[in-house]
């Protein structure tokens, strides 16, 4: 953000649109509405539902990979908001069949299939399909479901609990009987699963248009390799340092193996874009085995935790691959013979398993840079930091007037927790400090 007025600004905006369509269910539920009460609780039950739906129909478009909304707040953090939003709406569908149970004896005829089988057969189907996509998200690493398999079901899990609950409204209909109400009510879902074809038919059927191709790959550490990938026909896009794209090896871009990595280039590199990838999955495992020349498809660039023009100096706390987006700024900063104070802090388990050490090094030499290595098992004779990050470490090395210096985490999540943490309770304000976890798929 440039300034804490704007960053109040576009967070007050976006909270207060999203909090408005979550609500204007209920508005539209109550207009033109004369029917006699049927007790608070009863009510409150109902009003459950409707914001639960409400909820799920938002989630298609908090995935839709809408760069305005993204640059706001950061993919990662759009995209993990899209969980616990999730969560919640589970909850408030599930909370409207237990409050329901509790009001009224009526509505356990609900249930009895000789007096109202389609009404009970779709809402059992939503809480069925909702506690088994919940199931899945949670339980899916502990089960080893493949992530591309994951990412299909969880779409027509959501699509189906969706259409099937748009039918039990419309079956119910005490607050939608107006022709009116029905025809927008079908309207805004079929806006919402409209996103879904947005992202799985639209964007590919784009990129479709707009192929790269492998040109190069080779290996950083014993389990980091750098993909090197340039346009096929086109001049490609332009990005900030610090963003991401989606990347999918093959001849189509339908395919479902469809992965979010950095682009570790500088950004001045234009047409050329480098992806520094850890074997930490199936996919990630087969980079190294891409042959020069290989089609790809680039979706992108995505991502807010990009280097801010206007701050005086930058302040990196990484882990790990989480040096891959710093990596980008550090040599846009390079190539922009930008010299403005940057401090690295960069923990790893050895010496070996530092990306980048020897570039970092030439960088000290051309930026007002300085690298802090930090080693959990240091080699004999090492004379830096050694352990863990820790929060003395980062308070030690804190510049004077944090007000002026952007500050950047990335890495594994007790690190950014850590620093995060550090960083709030010393005052930095808040649109100052950017995180970039990896953990969105």
């Amino acid at each position: 953000m440039n300034s804490k007025k704007e960053f109040r600004k576009e967070v007050l905006i976006w909270t207060l649109l999203f909090l408005v369509m979550v609500l204007a269910p209920l508005y539209l539920a109550l207009v033109g509405h004369d029917r006699p009460g049927r007790g608070f609780l009863f009510e409150f039950g109902v009003g459950l539902g409707f914001i639960g739906i409400a909820l799920m129909g938002l989630q298609f478009v908090l995935t839709a990979r809408f760069k305005n909304v993204a640059a706001s707040f950061g993919t990662d953090a759009l995209l993990n908001f899209h969980r616990q939003a999730g969560y919640v709406a589970y909850g408030f569908i599930l909370g409207h069949v237990v409050v329901l149970l509790a009001a009224s004896s009526y509505v356990w005829n609900f249930f009895d299939p000789r007096v109202n089988a389609p009404r009970a057969f779709a809402l059992v189907s939503v809480l069925f399909l909702m506690t088994l996509l919940v199931a899945l998200t949670i339980w899916r690493k502990r089960f080893n479901i493949p992530y591309e398999w994951w990412r299909i079901s969880h779409a027509v899990f959501a699509f189906l609990i969706l259409f099937i609950g748009l039918a039990h409204i419309l079956m119910v209909g005490h607050y939608i009987s107006e022709l009116w109400k029905q025809v927008l009510w079908i309207g805004l879902a079929a806006f919402a699963m409209g996103m879904l074809v947005h992202v799985r038919i639209v964007k590919p059927w784009k990129m479709w248009k707009q192929p790269y191709k492998a040109t190069n790959v080779w290996q950083e550490t014993e389990d980091v390799w750098t993909l090197e990938a340039k346009p096929a026909g086109h001049q490609g896009f332009s990005f900030k340092a610090g963003q991401f794209a989606w990347i999918t090896l093959g001849s189509t871009p339908f395919s479902l193996q469809q992965h979010p990595f950095t682009i570790a280039s500088s950004s001045e590199a234009e047409g050329r874009y480098e992806f520094t990838i850890k074997e930490l999955g199936d996919f990630s495992s087969t980079v190294k085995e891409v042959d020069p020349g290989t089609k790809l498809y680039l979706e992108g660039p995505y991502g807010a935790f990009t280097l801010n023009p206007k701050a005086e100096s930058a302040f990196f706390v990484v882990g790990g691959i989480g040096i891959t987006p710093v990596m980008s700024m550090l040599r846009t900063m390079h190539d922009r013979k930008d010299q403005r104070p940057c401090k690295l802090i960069y923990g790893n388990p050895d010496w070996k398993s530092a990306v980048y050490s020897e570039e970092l090094s030439e960088l000290e030499d051309y930026l007002n840079l300085e690298v802090i290595h930090v080693l959990e098992n240091p080699p004999a004779g090492w004379n830096g930091q050694k352990g863990l990050i820790s929060r003395e470490m980062i308070l030690n090395e804190l510049p004077e007037n944090c007000d002026n210096t952007e500050f950047y985490v990335c890495g594994p999540e007790p690190l950014m927790d850590l620093a995060e943490t550090v960083l709030r309770r010393q005052g930095v304000p808040l649109y100052n400090v950017h995180s970039e976890r990896f953990n969105i798929v």
